[in-house]
């Protein structure tokens, strides 16, 4: 079965007329259906929260429970099982054979634990130690810093009551953070560093991009890329490394390179699932705020219209020798 993600364009909400013909007129899940839904190469427990008649067939749109909405998406009827008893047989068969913990005792998986599928796969529990609490407290304090004309108020003293920035990213970039987890946790691979284009290389050629496209609003960008080099070079020790590329990041980065002059687009793509924890911190207006969720999807979908460029299709085995140490 395909398991990668689709998206309905809005050419396609426009161009379907929702009518049903009666050959057709029963669809298979109803709006508000527990069910079990494919995602990638594992399954899913799932909502159907709309079903709609698109296209000649009924589209889904699901939301995965325990997961964060912005995986939300709409699904073909094949991406879809009926919640029974020996479907979620086949589920955890399925789930064991591709490498799913499934040691707690509650019946979930660890994975459930994070905000959504790919946050699973970026943050694991090994991510979340003391290295990330103090990262964390850095960009905080640092953030306060960095804003002087509001010192008073730069950092949110109760982030719950502050909205998260909803940052969508596209199907395609979330079957990388997946493929991703698979080479470096099941696979035991590495990328291959320095990567080329770095870092550096992405955010230049995106302002590049953006001048042409807008030259008005090329310095307003620029500050907004700063700020994302800025939280790459501090959240990527603590956050955005599995275990087993710690030795790698210590024996690529000195006290005098930064971390986006060596790492590319493949870790740049996790930072933007820890993004909306991350800002929470920072009290934004509204305003600002939209502006900002603007330009961050506009440069999602930068790369992912240059993925053949910016991203690796295969990584390198990890080999570990005694004299490594």
């Amino acid at each position: 079965m395909d398991s990668s993600s689709s998206e309905e364009s809005a050419s396609d909400r426009e161009n379907s007329s929702g009518e049903v013909p009666e050959s057709n007129s029963k669809s298979l899940f109803s709006e508000g259906e527990k069910v079990l839904a494919y995602h990638g190469p594992r399954i899913y427990e799932a909502k159907v929260q709309k079903a709609e008649f698109r296209k000649n067939e009924y589209r889904y749109f699901v939301h995965y429970l325990g997961w964060n909405k912005n995986w939300d998406e709409w699904v073909g009827m094949d991406r879809l099982m009926k919640h029974t008893k020996e479907n979620v047989l086949k589920k955890q068969a399925l789930n064991k054979k591709v490498g799913v913990d499934k040691n707690t005792k509650s019946g979930r998986s660890a994975q459930a634990k994070s905000k959504s599928p790919a946050d699973a796969k970026v943050a694991k529990e090994e991510m979340k130690n003391n290295d990330a609490k103090v990262t964390k407290e850095e960009m905080k304090n640092n953030v306060a810093k960095g804003k002087k004309r509001r010192a008073d108020s730069g950092i949110e003293d109760n982030p719950v009551e502050e909205k998260l920035i909803n940052i969508q990213i596209p199907s395609t970039l979330r079957q990388r953070l997946v493929d991703d987890w698979e080479f470096i946790t099941q696979q035991n691979k590495l990328i291959k560093l320095p990567r080329s284009p770095t870092v550096d290389g992405i955010l230049n050629k995106y302002l590049e991009y953006w001048s042409k496209k807008d030259g008005l609003m090329t310095d307003a960008v620029g500050e907004i890329l700063k700020g994302l080099r800025y939280y790459f070079d501090k959240a990527l020790p603590g956050l955005l490394l599995y275990k087993t590329e710690r030795q790698q990041y210590n024996e690529a980065i000195s006290d005098n390179v930064s971390p986006s002059s060596i790492y590319g687009a493949e870790h740049l793509l996790r930072l933007f699932v820890k993004l909306p924890e991350l800002l929470e911190y920072v009290k934004i207006e509204e305003e600002t705020l939209i502006r900002l969720q603007q330009n961050l999807l506009d440069f999602l979908k930068f790369l992912q219209d240059n993925e053949g460029t910016f991203f690796l299709d295969a990584y390198d085995d990890h080999l570990v020798t005694e004299e490594s140490g």
